[in-house]
């Protein structure tokens, strides 16, 4: 068994804000910030991560300092953004946001790779989440179960 953690919120999942990917981001950015994230993640990167904290007109250097330093629930995360100055969170910024998450498709080398590191033909799905999905199960699978 690994003693790094596999993120395995999806990007599909919503908070109480109703903002697609912003739990994964937290826990992501939580376990690195406890020094347990799995190999091959990074806390904030430059895909979903970087569209959640632009989308949601926030600074990844103040997000990242805020989960490091002070460690919040879920919920704590949620209400210091709503404290953030600028925060975008009207209904339409955050469907946007997730309209942009929902419609982003890895490219094809990316989206063959993962089917194929799970002994999937080349196909569906298409979409980022679920590839996603189907990529850190694998990762978890290889870490904590095989």
């Amino acid at each position: 068994m690994s003693d790094k953690i596999v993120p395995l919120i999806s990007s599909g999942t919503k908070g109480p804000l109703g903002v697609l990917h912003l739990p994964r981001l937290w826990q992501k950015v939580s376990l690195e910030a406890a020094g347990k994230i799995a190999d091959g993640y990074p806390g904030i990167g430059a895909g979903y991560d970087a569209m959640v904290i632009a989308g949601l007109g926030l600074d990844t250097e103040a997000v990242r300092a805020h989960i490091t330093n002070d460690k919040p629930t879920y919920p704590q995360f949620e209400a210091w953004i709503k404290g953030q100055e600028g925060a975008k969170l009207d209904d339409a910024s955050i469907g946007e946001l997730n309209a942009s998450i929902e419609g982003y498709n890895h490219d094809d080398e990316t989206r063959q790779g993962i089917l194929s590191a799970n002994g999937l033909p080349d196909g569906d799905p298409k979409d980022a989440i679920n590839l996603n999905n189907l990529d850190d199960w694998l990762e978890f699978h290889s870490a904590e179960i095989a």
